[in-house]
């Protein structure tokens, strides 16, 4: 792909802590916070590209900086091409390693250049990747947390309320009963036609994954989402071959090559991938043409507003996760009516920050 000529001034970032409009509960943790690390990448032309990192733990936000800061000053005044600033970051951080935070970082910086690509052609990131796809078919995972049973019922009917038509809920309370119980609450309380998803977040071994699921592999889901621990590939598959239901697997591979090891293994029957650990939109255009040659379908895992130009141009694209977590620092989120996120019509992403939100919540 010939890319617009642009060259880079300089890599600026910030770090806010948004509350969460909804805390969520989940096997791993629980998150009442939500950090992230903004990124823009300044150009000689006066093209902006963007990017913002989920950092999980707000003492992550001062590594991924340092990483990006780093980068920057030894890519001023390169030219702003993907491939050639990947090379660059991963030989200048061999040593040290590149999944986690470097990785992360890595990723935040392969964004930013993709959406000043992408501004700099007038296009949206979709179309200037070659997608044609107007819409995306998208599910709400901001709730059903392992949060008290009472009160699933109305969260299930508040979170379809905006215009979705499906919801994931978060499964491994200590009862495996509980689980039940909470699946058929929120199942009761959401239309027939609603599709429902079920995350464990590595919860379980994969002797209790075949227990539990396969107790559970009657209640009309439309996946288990890492049952066991996400590296551990040859459990998994042993997971998806005793299933009916489908294992759905992906959100902590780092970079495509671990993609790659769970096709040959058929550890799973659905990818979702997670752009600032899949490698940024190369990494995930890598990842999507292996899951094409595999048939596998690819969900996105977190930050909405640019999976959706993604999905927008990924052969086997399956669902759009979508979380309000970057909203409150963003001029504008993405649109969801009748089940689907609409693509932004604007250049690049269409990501912008709400500088007065950005203030409110810096994260020092």
């Amino acid at each position: 792909m010939k890319h617009p000529a642009l060259t880079i001034r300089a890599v600026r970032t910030r770090a806010v802590n948004v509350p969460m409009n909804r805390p969520l509960g989940t096997s791993a943790t629980r998150m009442e916070m939500a950090p992230f690390v903004l990124v823009d990448l300044e150009t000689e032309e006066g093209v902006l590209g963007r990017a913002h990192v989920f950092c999980y733990r707000d003492l992550a936000a001062p590594l991924i900086r340092r990483v990006i800061a780093e980068l920057g000053e030894s890519l001023r005044n390169a030219a702003v091409d993907p491939a050639v600033i990947g090379r660059f970051g991963r030989s200048r951080f061999a040593l040290l390693g590149t999944p986690g935070v470097v990785g992360m970082a890595l990723s935040a910086l392969d964004v930013a250049c993709w959406d000043a690509l992408a501004r700099a052609a007038g296009l949206p990131l979709g179309c200037y990747l070659g997608g044609t796809a107007e819409t995306v078919a998208a599910y709400n995972s901001n709730g059903l947390g392992l949060t008290d049973l009472g009160g699933l019922a109305d969260e299930a009917r508040e979170l379809l309320a905006p215009g979705f038509e499906a919801v994931k809920i978060r499964l491994g309370r200590n009862d495996a009963r509980d689980d039940l119980r909470a699946i058929r609450c929120v199942r009761d309380a959401i239309p027939s036609e609603s599709v429902l998803m079920a995350d464990y977040n590595q919860a379980l071994s994969v002797e209790e994954a075949l227990e539990r699921c396969i107790s559970l592999d009657d209640e009309d889901l439309a996946w288990f989402e890492e049952p066991v621990a996400h590296d551990d590939l040859v459990g998994c598959a042993r997971v998806a071959a005793a299933l009916d239901t489908p294992v759905q697997a992906g959100e902590n591979f780092s970079g495509p090559s671990t993609l790659a090891s769970a096709i040959e293994l058929s550890a799973q029957d659905y990818v979702m991938i997670d752009l600032m650990r899949i490698g940024g939109v190369s990494g995930w255009l890598q990842t999507s043409k292996l899951a094409e040659k595999a048939g596998l379908p690819l969900s996105s895992h977190l930050y909405p507003e640019v999976s959706v130009h993604l999905l927008a141009s990924t052969p086997t694209a399956h669902w759009l996760e979508y979380v309000d977590w970057a909203e409150p620092f963003l001029e504008t989120g993405i649109s969801v009516a009748a089940g689907q996120a609409s693509v932004p019509a604007v250049a690049g992403t269409g990501v912008a920050w709400d500088e007065a939100a950005i203030r409110r919540y810096a994260l020092d």
